[in-house]
């Protein structure tokens, strides 16, 4: 806690710049103010729609650079603090690195200041069940743990709160990692695959990004990495701590499923951890993001409890999500769904043919691969949004022979679905593309969809 104090008294008379009001940095700016910090927020909102609490009005030594030019003079402050939504490569952020100005975030001076072991857990799909999954896995067991980072909960504010015998589990996207000059003590990548290419300047730097997660680990520190996906797979080399491979059956020293069942491999020896038939998680990915959970966890709790863990364990929201029966057809939401990659792994985690709604706005993405699958997995596709021309062209490219709809909206996508399907369909919401042309966010579609879905098992 020593290093806690003498950081807080540091900021005493120190130039702050927060860009974007955020979550985290409305927290962190009371606490900066408080700490005697000369703090100016800059957004590029104007400040009738920032909604900034009174009493953090009434603190004083706060001002504003917010409009169009709100990033105009970074140079003149001590310490910037990025959030994640606004690109590190900006040019008034690169020119503020450039002339020695601190930027950083609030997950990289939690990281700094942590007291306890951090397991922390990125990749383009898969990454919120298992930071669920690990933190429940650890609870269960007694552990005192915190869940926090990209799931939607700051660390650095709560830091005060954390001892030296807790565990920290934080969700990383690459918007956190591009700039981070240190990583978990325990770091998970469950897979990487074309995403975010709409805000990083191509697929190498998202990679690199995502590989941050690992390049600043110690000799003591702990990966676990999915080495049946190519990406992951190549980095092994770079570990410079202990390698936990799962994926496949090949690793000395991993975790693989095999007909339902979960093995651990260490060495020569090969044990049958459980079998997972009966789980309520659905998909063959979701066993690698069980893969993933019992080697971040194999040595913090007893196998008893990881099974009772994971046997427990409901779906996060909108993914994969179990809505509603209606006329014994069954309705999925898989709003989490923002890349075609993990629209493939929600289609084959269903044993039929699905009545798909997919469409979304654009990230730059490419849908071959998922039409490719179409024939296999689909028996309609619904379209609505901005990429359903894209998704129709790739469809049209591999000669689909799926049945193809229009919908505006997601109200006529529902009502289509519910016209096209018959007793025993499943009908599954998995745009393959993010949400931006119609919603705030993903979590915003999924509620909808949902909305419209028990409004009709109330008819």
């Amino acid at each position: 806690m020593e290093n806690l104090r003498e950081y807080y008294k540091s900021l005493n008379n120190k130039k702050v710049a927060f860009i974007g009001l955020g979550m985290s940095h409305s927290q962190l700016i009371e606490k900066f103010l408080g700490y005697g910090s000369k703090v100016t927020i800059c957004d590029k909102k104007e400040l009738e729609e920032l909604n900034i609490p009174l009493n953090m009005l009434n603190l004083g030594n706060l001002s504003f650079s917010l409009g169009t030019d709100y990033l105009k003079g970074l140079k003149n402050y001590d310490i910037v603090f990025r959030s994640p939504g606004v690109e590190f490569t900006k040019p008034e952020i690169q020119d503020a690195v450039n002339h020695g100005i601190y930027v950083t975030s609030e997950i990289e001076e939690f990281f700094k200041l942590c007291p306890c072991k951090i397991i922390g857990i990125t990749g383009s799909d898969g990454k919120t069940t298992t930071s669920s999954l690990i933190y429940k896995i650890l609870k269960d067991y007694g552990h005192r743990v915190w869940l926090g980072g990209n799931i939607g909960r700051p660390m650095l504010p709560i830091i005060d709160e954390i001892k030296k015998d807790d565990l920290v589990v934080v969700e990383l996207s690459s918007f956190q990692l591009i700039s981070m000059k240190s990583s978990p003590d325990i770091s998970i990548i469950t897979n990487i695959t074309p995403n975010h290419l709409d805000h990083h300047k191509d697929m190498n730097e998202y990679i690199d990004a995502k590989r941050n997660i690992i390049k600043f680990q110690k000799s003591n520190s702990i990966a676990v990495l999915n080495i049946k996906n190519e990406i992951t797979a190549s980095m092994r080399s770079e570990v410079v701590g202990e390698l936990r491979e799962f994926g496949l059956p090949t690793s000395r020293n991993g975790a693989y499923t095999l007909d339902k069942n979960l093995f651990s491999t260490y060495l020569d020896k090969n044990t049958k951890v459980f079998n997972m038939t009966d789980i309520k998680l659905k998909g063959n990915h979701n066993f690698e993001n069980i893969e993933a959970a019992y080697l971040a966890t194999r040595s913090l709790v007893s196998t008893e409890s990881f099974i009772s863990s994971v046997s427990s364990f409901s779906p996060v929201e909108h993914r994969i999500e179990f809505v509603a029966k209606i006329d014994e057809v069954e309705w999925y939401n898989d709003s989490i769904a923002t890349t075609p990659s993990r629209t493939i792994a929600g289609l084959k985690s269903f044993d039929r043919k699905v009545i798909l709604i997919a469409g979304g706005s654009d990230k730059g993405l490419s849908f071959n691969t998922l039409a490719k699958c179409a024939d296999k997995y689909v028996k309609t596709i619904i379209l609505m949004g901005t990429t359903s021309e894209k998704i129709l062209d790739a469809l049209y490219e591999v000669k689909s022979g799926i049945n193809v709809l229009y919908a505006g909206n997601m109200s006529e996508a529902v009502s289509k679905a519910r016209e096209s399907s018959v007793v025993g369909d499943i009908v599954l919401l998995s745009p393959a593309s993010p949400s931006f042309d119609m919603y705030t966010n993903f979590e915003e579609r999924g509620r909808h969809f949902k909305k419209l879905v028990l409004e009709m098992s109330d008819e």
